[in-house]
């Protein structure tokens, strides 16, 4: 009984070293895809950099229960690039919150204030409410202020495909707003 324990432990724990060896190679043959696709959607090598070492974690913390091995780097990119998205958010959640008011010479009411903050807050959850395709153009084209032609050589779109999504998520905004 403790020789078949022996074998079943050596087992596992050669088939744990294989999965460990094929997932370093599928990685560095990936690893710049990962940076490329979270430098594309961020546009700071920093929070790149940063993106893609999570996107790696997360893939390697899920790597066993990937059905399709060949498709490692569709899935990467996958990850790498829900990621990026959701650190733009933060990012431009958190750069609202600390955003200190200009100062003009005629101050806003606070009901003003209020209502100016209600509406900003109805946008981010219609915003929000966008499919992904649409929602990643409204954000670079319209708050990054990216113009088409960059959104679609970073997004690797045709700019015909990037003007109607943006079309179309400007009416499906303009409908969630009313």
């Amino acid at each position: 009984m403790h020789e078949y324990t022996e074998r079943i432990d050596a087992t596992a724990f050669s088939m744990e070293q294989d999965l460990q060896r094929e997932f370093e190679s599928r990685l560095t043959e990936s690893s710049t895809l990962a940076f490329r696709v979270a430098y594309s959607v961020l546009r700071n090598s920093e929070n790149a950099e940063d993106v893609a070492q999570e996107a790696f974690a997360k893939a390697y913390s899920s790597f066993r229960r990937l059905r399709d091995r060949d498709r490692f780097r569709s899935w990467l990119v996958r990850i790498t690039w829900r990621l990026a998205i959701n650190r733009l958010r933060s990012d431009r959640r958190r750069s609202l919150r600390e955003a200190v008011p200009v100062e003009t010479s005629v101050m806003p009411t606070p009901v003003q204030s209020i209502m100016a903050q209600e509406r900003a807050a109805q946008l981010w959850r219609a915003i929000d409410a966008l499919p992904d395709k649409l929602r990643l153009v409204v954000v670079l084209a319209g708050i990054e202020e990216h113009d088409i032609r960059e959104v679609a050589a970073l997004l690797r779109l045709p700019e015909g495909t990037v003007k109607s999504r943006l079309f179309l998520a400007r009416q499906r905004l303009k409908e969630l707003m009313q």
